[in-house]
């Protein structure tokens, strides 16, 4: 079936954003500047951390993987969209289209496990202090980072693989802004019911289970917070959670309202803004929300300013 599919259709359209000339470089150069401030902001977060000691936690350990992972998974998308806002014939081959799909799927997968192991981390260190760092320890670290990122290629691996087989029948005209599952599940010519029931049941082992479990562990972390006796001590404890508290409402609410929701009553538009969200805004501000709102890494990035300066003045 596979070598038939290939047979009939060996490129996609993509139909992108706007078929509007003027329209479309002004969304070139919107998405390119928020491109590049995703790239800077992301790879000053990961070289503070690198150099910084104060900041060589498990807590910054897994935010750097996390700066990584937004990285790999907005380049993953952009380019090729910058690519087609200039382009006249806005094309990408079968086999490009399929590696984009399980690139993408995996990069995503891996950031809403990530961010439940985060959760993990904020529990240990909130509700078992005294057990925290042989708990965290960095090989339990390593391995969770690494449990993580294997879940998510094997979960993508597992989708790419069914959503490239179905036939096309030379029906090659995506209406996304880049080879997304749904998208391409539509266009496909035969039943796509076993394509649904995986794409459901990946939503919940990839969304609803980690977002539920993340849920618990701040229930727990929560009460444990309400049981410090000082406003302080309140206000200090809580405010290790707070950036991560909001990264997690950004990402999971607009997969969830995305991908949980019947696909009937979702539009191709709809679709598309949400994925754009979930691709292009939140990589964006995810060092935005770690920086302002986290105490350690505003004072490591002052400081290694201060460093920066003092040299440039010798």
């Amino acid at each position: 079936m596979e070598s038939e599919n290939q047979t009939s259709v060996t490129e996609f359209i993509i139909l992108g954003l706007s078929s509007h000339r003027g329209t479309q470089l002004w969304l070139f150069a919107l998405l390119l500047g928020m491109y590049v401030i995703t790239l800077v902001g992301n790879i000053v977060i990961i070289v503070t951390i690198r150099i910084d000691p104060c900041l060589d936690t498990p807590m910054y350990f897994f935010l750097g993987n996390l700066s990584f992972l937004d990285i790999c998974y907005t380049s993953s998308v952009v380019p090729q969209m910058l690519v087609h806002f200039l382009a006249q014939h806005k094309a990408i081959s079968f086999s490009r289209c399929t590696a984009q799909l399980y690139v993408s799927l995996s990069l995503g997968s891996i950031e809403f496990i990530l961010l439940a192991v985060m959760a993990y981390d904020r529990y240990v260190a909130i509700c078992n202090p005294l057990h925290y760092t042989v708990t965290m320890s960095r090989r339990v670290c390593i391995q969770l980072a690494v449990a993580s990122w294997a879940s998510g290629f094997l979960n993508s691996l597992v989708q790419t693989t069914f959503t490239m087989r179905l036939p096309f029948c030379g029906f090659n005209i995506i209406n996304h802004f880049a080879c997304e599952a749904v998208a391409l599940i539509k266009i496909a010519c035969s039943n796509t019911y076993v394509n649904e029931i995986i794409l459901m049941m990946a939503s919940v082992l990839i969304l609803i289970i980690p977002c539920s479990f993340i849920i618990l562990s701040y229930i727990y972390i929560i009460s444990s917070i309400l049981r410090i006796c000082s406003s302080e001590g309140r206000y200090k404890t809580f405010s290790t959670c707070t950036s991560h508290i909001t990264v997690v409402m950004l990402c999971y609410g607009t997969a969830i309202f995305a991908y949980m929701r019947p696909r009937a009553s979702v539009s191709p538009n709809q679709d598309k803004m949400f994925s754009l969200f979930y691709a292009v805004v939140t990589p964006m501000l995810n060092p935005v929300i770690y920086s302002l709102r986290n105490k350690e890494v505003k004072e490591a990035l002052a400081k290694a300013m201060g460093s920066g300066l003092s040299s440039e003045k010798r």
